[in-house]
C-alpha cells in the first residue's frame, strides 16, 4: 500500500482541457478530505510535441515526457489513471500545433513533408511519434470494459433523444470492395517460439528493401499481414462515384485517418485523387510545385492556391466548381462553410460519422444544407458489413426507440497494443513492385504477399496474454450481469479464425455453466444484437480493438445520443486501473464557441463517471475506506445530476460546462453530508453543502454573467493556464466555498 494514495488526472486537449480547469479544483478539494492526492500529467498534443525536442528549447520551456511515464506506470499495480479524450493528430492538425508553438516562442523545427537529409528524417520521425493514435496504445495495458451506467441508461429512457425517421425505400447504403482489400489478402500465423521477425520487400528488379527488422515476438502470439491494392481501391472509388451519380445519392467516405495514421490517410488521398481526377491530372505540375498533398484532403489544395499564380489558382478553382456539377453531390461536414467530406481526413472518422448518418435516417447533409440519402464508402470489407446490417434493419423496422431499446456493452481486446492496425511502425506504402515477406530468424517465410508500388501493406501483432485476459473479462462480465456475450469473429478472416481457436481453448479455463457465450461473424453478431435491443434486451459485444472502437460509438449514440456518457474502465493486467472518460473526441467546435462567446458546451459526465470508478478502485487496492465513501456519494450525485438535467444547455443564458461542475459539487457535497458511513466526512461536508445550496442562484448568476463575449485563452493547442483558469472559474462565491473546504479539512 502506498503512503499517499494517488490518482493521476491527464491534461489533454481542446474542450476536455478547458473543462479540467474548472472541474479539477473540485476533484482535488474533495479527494483531499480522504487523504488522496490528485496530480496531473500533461499528454496534450502540444506537450507531446515539446517533449520530443528538449534540445531545441530553453530550460524553462522543456516539458517532461508524461506519456512515457504513464506508460511505465500502467504496467504496475499502483496505476490509477483518469484519461480524458485527446487529439489523435492528422498531419494538418500536427502542423497547426507546431505553428502555434513556434509563434509562442518555442524554437521547434518545421515538419518536413519530404525529408532531404538525415537530420530532417530524424525530425520527421520524432513528430510522427505524436501523430495519430499515439496515446492509447501506450496507456492501454489492459482490455476494455465499456458500458452505460444504470443511471445514464435510466435517464436516456426517461428523456429519449431524437432519432430520424427511416423510410423503407431509402437509397442509403454502404459500399465496400469485393477484392484487393485487406480483408481478402489477410494471412495469420501463431508464433511457436520466442524470437524476432523481419519484414522484407524483394523488388521485381532483384533489389531488396528491408522494411523492418528485429520485431520481437512471443510464443503463442498471433501476427497477421494484409495488403490493400491501391489500383483496385482507385477503380472501386471511381465506380462508386459513377454509381452515386446514377442513383442520385450523396457520395461519402468513411475512414479513420487519425487512429489508422499510416494506412487511412493514403486511402483518403486515393479517394481525393479519384474524385477530383480531371482537375488534378490537368494541373499536376503546378500542384506538385505548390506542395499539394491529396492525403491531406482537398482543403490542402485550397490552402496552397494563394501561393500559386493568380490566373492558375483562379482556373483551378473554376474547374473544381464545374467538376462538382458533373459529380454526385458530396456529403458535407459543414454546409455553411463549404467543407466537404473530402476536405480534411480527420473530419470523417468512421466511428462517429456512420452513427450520425444512421441517427439521421441514413442521410447526410448536402451542399444546400439539407439531408439526403447517401452512399457510404467503407472500402475494406472487414467491418463495412456491420453498418449495412444496421441500415437494413432500420429500413425494415424503423428507427430505434431510446426509451425502450436494450444496451450493447463492450469487452474489447486492446491490451499491449493488440490489433493496432495502421497506427504503428509495421505499416508501409510499398515503394516498388515485388514480394513482401515476413521472415523468422532462420529466414523462413511466415507470410508472403505480391505487391505493387503504392500498395498499403501492414502487419499486426496480438499477444497471447491479452487474449487470455480478454476471455476472462468477457466471462466475468457475462456472469456479473447475467447477460449473453458474443465474440464477434469472422471465420473467413485468417486473423479472426486464429483468435477464435484461442477463445475456444481459453473458455475451457473458466466456469461457463449457465452462461450464454457465442462466437459469431460480425454481421451475424450485429443482427442478433439489433434483434435483442429492439426487444429491450442487452447483449455484451466481445470484440477486437477496431470493432471495440466502432461499436462503443455506434450503440451509445443510438441508445444515449452520445458516446461521451459511457463508463469506460480498463482493468490493467498488472492490477492497476485506467479510467477513460467515455468516447466522443475532444470537441474542437466547443472550443471555437467558447472563444467566441465564453460558453463551453462540453459535457463532463464522462469525467464524473470515471472518477467514481477510480475512487472505488483506489479503495479496493489501498484499503482507503474514505475513498469508497467518496465514490458511493459521487454515484448518488451523478444520478441526481442526471435526474435534474444539469448537463450544459445548448444556448447562451443557460448553464454551460462550468454550471454543470457547480451542480456536481453541490450534489456530491449533499450526498456526503447525508451519508452515515463516515462521521468525519459528514461533518466536513455539511457546511459546504449548506453554503452551496444557499448560494445556488448567486453562483449560477456569476457563471452566466460572463457569457456572450469573446474570451482570450492564450492559444488553441497550448492555451495559457492562468488565462484559461480565470475564464473557467468566474464564480468568486464557488471558489471561496471550495477554499473553505480545504481549510476546514486541514483544521479537522
Amino acid at each position: 500500500m502506498s503512503e499517499t494514495p494517488k490518482i493521476l488526472y491527464t491534461l489533454t486537449d481542446e474542450a476536455p482541457w478547458l473543462a479540467t480547469r474548472s472541474l479539477l479544483p473540485v476533484v482535488q478539494a474533495y479527494a483531499a478530505t480522504a487523504g488522496i492526492t490528485v496530480d496531473t500529467r500533461d499528454i496534450s498534443l502540444a506537450a507531446r510535441i515539446l517533449s520530443q525536442f528538449p534540445e531545441a528549447l530553453r530550460e524553462d520551456q522543456r516539458v517532461a515526457d508524461d506519456l512515457a511515464e504513464l506508460g511505465e506506470l500502467a504496467k504496475t499495480p499502483e496505476a490509477n489513471i483518469i484519461k480524458l479524450p485527446n487529439i489523435s493528430a492528422s498531419v494538418p492538425q500536427l502542423k497547426a500545433a507546431i505553428a502555434e508553438l513556434q509563434a509562442q516562442g518555442y524554437a521547434l523545427p518545421a515538419y518536413p513533408d519530404e525529408p532531404r537529409d538525415e537530420s530532417e528524417r530524424e525530425t520527421k520521425a520524432r513528430y510522427d511519434r505524436v501523430k495519430g493514435s499515439a496515446v492509447n496504445p501506450v496507456l492501454r495495458e489492459g482490455n476494455s470494459d465499456r458500458r452505460a451506467p444504470a443511471s445514464v441508461k435510466a435517464y436516456a429512457r426517461k428523456h429519449p433523444h431524437r432519432m430520424g425517421k427511416w423510410e423503407k425505400d431509402s437509397k442509403s447504403h454502404v459500399a465496400h470492395m469485393d477484392g484487393g482489400d485487406f480483408y481478402g489478402s489477410e494471412q495469420s500465423v501463431e508464433i511457436a517460439q520466442p524470437g524476432s521477425v523481419r519484414i522484407e520487400l524483394e523488388g521485381r528488379d532483384g533489389r531488396r528493401h528491408m522494411l523492418r527488422t528485429g520485431v520481437a515476438v512471443q510464443a503463442g502470439e498471433l501476427i497477421d499481414a494484409a495488403v490493400m491494392d491501391a489500383a483496385a481501391l482507385s477503380r472501386f472509388v471511381g465506380e462508386q462515384i459513377d454509381d452515386a451519380r446514377a442513383k442520385d445519392v450523396l457520395f461519402s467516405l468513411h475512414l479513420k485517418a487519425t487512429m489508422m495514421k499510416v494506412s487511412d490517410p493514403i486511402m483518403f488521398g486515393i479517394a481525393v485523387e479519384a474524385f477530383y481526377k480531371p482537375v488534378l491530372d490537368k494541373h499536376r505540375a503546378a500542384l506538385d510545385e505548390a506542395g499539394f498533398d491529396p492525403n491531406n484532403g482537398i482543403g490542402d489544395l485550397y490552402a496552397r492556391l494563394p501561393s500559386m499564380p493568380a490566373d492558375v489558382a483562379a482556373q483551378i478553382t473554376a474547374e473544381i466548381d464545374a467538376l462538382y456539377g458533373q459529380r454526385p453531390g458530396l456529403a458535407m461536414v459543414n454546409s455553411d462553410k463549404g467543407i466537404t467530406n473530402l476536405h480534411v481526413p480527420s473530419d470523417i472518422i468512421v466511428d462517429a460519422s456512420m452513427p450520425a448518418m444512421i441517427r439521421d435516417s441514413g442521410r447526410m447533409w448536402n451542399a444546400a444544407g439539407e439531408l439526403q440519402d447517401t452512399k457510404a464508402l467503407i472500402p475494406d470489407r472487414s467491418y463495412a458489413g456491420i453498418y449495412q446490417a444496421v441500415i437494413e434493419d432500420c429500413k425494415a423496422h424503423g428507427a430505434f426507440d431510446p426509451a425502450t431499446m436494450g444496451s450493447v456493452p463492450n469487452v474489447g481486446l486492446m491490451a499491449q497494443k493488440a490489433e493496432e492496425y495502421g497506427s504503428h511502425d509495421k505499416t508501409f506504402r510499398i515503394p516498388a513492385d515485388g514480394t513482401v515477406r515476413v521472415l523468422d530468424e532462420a529466414g523462413n517465410a511466415l507470410m508472403t504477399h505480391e505487391v505493387h508500388a503504392g500498395d498499403i501493406w501492414r502487419m499486426c501483432q496480438t499477444k497471447d496474454a491479452p487474449i487470455q485476459d480478454w476471455v476472462k473479462l468477457a466471462v466475468n462480465r457475462a456472469r456479473l450481469s447475467g447477460t449473453p456475450a458474443v465474440f464477434w469473429l469472422d471465420p473467413q478472416r485468417a486473423h479472426d479464425a486464429n483468435v477464435a481457436r484461442k477463445v475456444e481453448r481459453y473458455l475451457k479455463d473458466h466456469d461457463t455453466n449457465g452462461l450464454d457465450i457465442r462466437i459469431l461473424p460480425p454481421v451475424e453478431a450485429m443482427k442478433l444484437s439489433l434483434e435483442r435491443i429492439r426487444r429491450g434486451e442487452d447483449t455484451i459485444s466481445v470484440t477486437g480493438n477496431v470493432l471495440r472502437d466502432y461499436l462503443t460509438d455506434l450503440f451509445p449514440i443510438m441508445e444515449l445520443g452520445t458516446s461521451a456518457k459511457m463508463l469506460s474502465i480498463v482493468p490493467l493486467m498488472a492490477g492497476g486501473g485506467l479510467f477513460e472518460t467515455g468516447a466522443g473526441g475532444s470537441a474542437p467546435k466547443h472550443v471555437q464557441q467558447f472563444v467566441a462567446e465564453d460558453y463551453l458546451r462540453w459535457d463532463s459526465l464522462g469525467e464524473f463517471l470515471a472518477l467514481a470508478a477510480s475512487l472505488e478502485h483506489l479503495s479496493e487496492t489501498t484499503g482507503n475506506k474514505r475513498a469508497k465513501v467518496l465514490a458511493d456519494a459521487l454515484d448518488a450525485a451523478n444520478a441526481q445530476f442526471l435526474d435534474n438535467d444539469k448537463s450544459p444547455t445548448r444556448k447562451l443564458g443557460g448553464i454551460d460546462n462550468r454550471g454543470s461542475h457547480f451542480y456536481l459539487a453541490l450534489y456530491w457535497a449533499q450526498a456526503l453530508a447525508a451519508q452515515a458511513a463516515d462521521a468525519g466526512l459528514k461533518t466536513t461536508f455539511a457546511p459546504l453543502a449548506a453554503a452551496l445550496a444557499e448560494n445556488d442562484e448567486k453562483i449560477v448568476g456569476e457563471l452566466i454573467a460572463v457569457q456572450g463575449k469573446p474570451v482570450d485563452i492564450g492559444g488553441y493547442y497550448r492555451p495559457d493556464p492562468a488565462k484559461a483558469s480565470a475564464a473557467m472559474r468566474p464564480s468568486a462565491t464557488l471558489n471561496a466555498a471550495l477554499e473553505s473546504l480545504g481549510q476546514a479539512d486541514g483544521a479537522a
